[in-house]
């Protein structure tokens, strides 16, 4: 089981934390490192700066933003930091650390859901996983009864 909590990383560190990552690309403003009390900096699991900057941490925005960052941690770089703090969350508590106010609808809340979680991650739609058939293929019709 899984133990995997988000902070902010500008929280006083607790010996609760177990191991504290930071998932922001870009360093914390006004923040020493020595300060961070960091066990790692794990960049390459953010978001794209392009993903980042079209989400700004608008609310009304982050079931999109969940969705599309979730295919970009299918990306080869991404999926393996994942696999990474999926194995260092593995029989201890993970502190996932981030810099923006609303942690509840960060990266890291992704990341908590994700590693709660098979590793698989298939692309999704807001109505759940998307549907797979091959090119060139029609869907079914589900009017039609089978064998008819």
């Amino acid at each position: 089981m899984t133990d995997v909590v988000v902070r902010r990383v500008y929280d006083q560190p607790t010996e609760q934390d177990g191991v504290r990552v930071l998932v922001d690309r870009i360093w914390p403003r006004g923040l020493s490192k020595a300060a961070a009390q960091l066990d790692e900096w794990c960049k390459a699991v953010a978001p794209s700066p392009a993903l980042r900057t079209w989400y700004g941490h608008d609310s009304a925005k982050f079931v999109e933003f969940s969705r599309r960052y979730r295919v970009e941690l299918t990306e080869p770089v991404r999926a393996r930091a994942l696999r990474h703090l999926r194995e260092l969350a593995d029989g201890r508590r993970l502190t996932l650390l981030t810099a923006t106010k609303r942690p509840e609808i960060s990266q890291a809340a992704v990341l908590v859901d994700l590693l709660g979680r098979d590793p698989v991650l298939p692309p999704t739609t807001p109505h759940g996983p998307a549907p797979t058939r091959r090119k060139g293929t029609r869907a079914p019709n589900p009017d039609q009864a089978a064998g008819s």
